[in-house]
């Protein structure tokens, strides 16, 4: 697969046109494009082959910030190399025109974005997407450029990718970072004149040296009616943010809940910046050897089962995955079987299952207090310092859970909720949108309240009333007999004790026959499923964390021996709608 692309072009919400760049051929044109792509049915997938084009066409796609982007070519091509390519253009725009990415931002800076495309993609073959590289490649125009643009100064050079001149800049028009494609004469070019590291800037240089790692899991839970679990996923995230002058080398090493040992066996389908040393990772699973782009970057991402079980998970339930919140929910209750009910319950078990993980001093040792030290218990509110020197709130020490929501999604058929009855927070519902949100502030969670309910009452689209259901057989309202039905007056005498009896069992069994017939109404109307979704700081729920930051200063070059930079981690747990059981 040699092909290559041949245009991108850019739409708004409003499906106009912002962009439009042709890299070669004599690709489709934007207006002639955009209703092919309207017509494929929704939800669009992110590849469309449109056969009746002259050519036949692949059709690329993106959405992000409310922008469309389309990427077009005639040739077989690898779909993983495009769509890649599409996501760092947007993590470039944003990068060079600030996020969030907005259509007016594209067209006021029109001069950058041509930078960034024709150094990213020449001529159709995908060349340079590294950031640092990207900085030293295309000129940006800046107060100080401007003041500064018309002076000769030493050392001033062209951009390659600009028409303006910055006496800051360096002259790296002959280098290129590797091709993303990896592959034929490009490849062999890029090796010969490519700088040995593509992704790092050159003559880096900080007033403050700071490491910083950022861990970020998204957690994916679905629970069955008796709340066991289904399937359990933690996807992860390491953003690493390095300001360091010079080139440092730099060993991250992570650890899981049982040690390094079996940490291979824990994170799956794990994948790497091209900075990181494979080699090094497959001798010793858990240690990272690198040398970082300048400023922040994704390290690396995995994903973790949290039911790594083979054999039968009957026995396992929700509080072996020590959830933060647990989540249950009744429907079918009330006389009429119209109501139903949702309970959640903070659960307070986390406290020392990231064990001291709190951050990374300057010589390497970790701050914040040990796991099983004072206020390691989990709470909505957190620790906070204290007059008894706490734990930080938001650490690993002390996890702070904030921004629950719950959201039960409801059939088409309910018309309504007649009430809406919560013990704590705001609960909406917009019958356009088809689903309840139960929303509980933080600074309620920080009260200490463990146990929140909600309940409701749905109302369909018919509801049949008790006037309605008893003159059902006589449509007219007039009393008149249109079933046969007796209305003589002579059946007991008027002092019978059995005949009352007999009436009142008669009206029970009428009324539990009606309860019946509404609770199977309302049956249909009830939800089928609940999800929740939170944010917990100081908590990941594989207990994989950060071990050490060390700089080897024997492979490291242009840094002081006396520089010891400042080093933190941070742990974040975020569930948007992850957690959700069903009825």
């Amino acid at each position: 697969m040699n092909g290559v692309i041949e245009a991108l072009h850019i739409y708004d919400e409003h499906n106009t046109l912002v962009l439009s760049h042709t890299y070669t051929s004599r690709p489709l044109s934007a207006q002639y494009l955009l209703p092919l792509y309207l017509d494929h049915p929704a939800p669009r997938p992110n590849l469309i082959y449109l056969p009746n084009t002259n050519p036949p066409t692949l059709v690329f796609t993106l959405t992000h910030a409310s922008l469309l982007f389309l990427l077009t070519t005639s040739s077989e091509v690898e779909p993983l190399l495009v769509l890649e390519f599409l996501h760092r253009l947007v993590d470039a725009l944003e990068d060079f025109l600030g996020a969030p990415l907005l259509p007016l931002k594209i067209e006021s800076s029109y001069d950058v974005v041509a930078q960034l495309l024709t150094e990213m993609c020449d001529a159709g073959t995908i060349s340079t997407t590294e950031p640092n590289a990207l900085r030293d490649l295309v000129e940006v125009e800046g107060f100080m450029g401007k003041l500064l643009g018309n002076l000769n100064l030493p050392g001033t050079t062209k951009s390659s990718g600009g028409s303006g001149s910055s006496p800051f800049s360096t002259n790296f028009s002959n280098l290129s970072a590797p091709s993303l494609t990896g592959s034929g004469q490009h490849q062999q070019h890029a090796s010969l004149n490519a700088p040995a590291l593509p992704w790092r800037r050159a003559n880096v240089r900080h007033v403050s040296n700071e490491l910083y790692a950022d861990v970020v899991e998204t957690l994916s839970v679905t629970l069955a009616p008796s709340g066991r679990p289904l399937a359990a996923f933690a996807n992860g995230t390491i953003a690493f943010t390095s300001k360091v002058s010079g080139v440092p080398d730099i060993v991250v090493t992570l650890t899981g809940p049982s040690g390094k040992h079996n940490l291979n066996s824990v994170i799956e389908l794990p994948v790497f910046h091209p900075c990181v040393r494979l080699a090094r990772w497959r001798e010793q699973p858990g240690v990272l050897s690198f040398i970082p782009p300048d400023g922040r970057f994704i390290l690396a991402g995995y994903e973790v089962d949290l039911l790594p079980f083979s054999g039968d998970n009957l026995g396992i339930s929700a509080k072996n995955l020590k959830l933060p919140v647990s989540l249950e929910i009744k429907t079918g209750l009330g006389q009429a079987g119209s109501d139903f009910e949702v309970r959640l319950s903070v659960n307070r078990v986390f406290g020392g299952n990231m064990g001291s993980a709190g951050g990374v001093g300057a010589s390497g040792r970790m701050l914040g207090s040990s796991g099983g030290g004072r206020g390691s218990g989990f709470g909505p509110g957190g620790g906070g310092f204290g007059l008894g020197g706490g734990p930080q709130s938001g650490t690993a020490a002390s996890p702070v859970l904030q921004d629950l929501t719950v959201t039960v999604p409801l059939p088409e058929d309910v018309r309504n909720l007649s009430e809406i009855r919560p013990s704590r927070g705001d609960a909406t519902y917009n019958p356009g949108d088809r689903f309840l949100e139960w929303n509980i502030s933080n600074k309620e969670l920080a009260l200490g309240t463990s146990i929140f309910a909600l309940r409701c009452t749905v109302v369909g689209q018919q509801q049949v009333s008790e006037a309605d259901d008893e003159n059902s057989a006589d449509p007219t309202g007039f009393g008149f007999n249109m079933t046969g039905k007796d209305y003589s007056y002579e059946v007991e005498p008027y002092q019978s004790s059995a005949a009352a009896a007999s009436l009142l069992e008669k009206t029970a069994a009428e009324k539990e026959d009606k309860d019946g017939r509404r609770a199977a109404q309302n049956k249909i109307l009830m939800p089928t499923s609940a999800s929740v979704s939170f944010t917990v700081k100081g908590w990941l729920p594989s207990g994989i964390k950060v071990e050490s930051i060390v700089i080897d200063q024997r492979k490291s070059r242009g840094m002081s021996e006396t520089v010891k930079p400042y080093k933190g981690v941070k742990y974040l747990c975020v569930s948007k709608g992850g957690v959700e059981i069903r009825c």
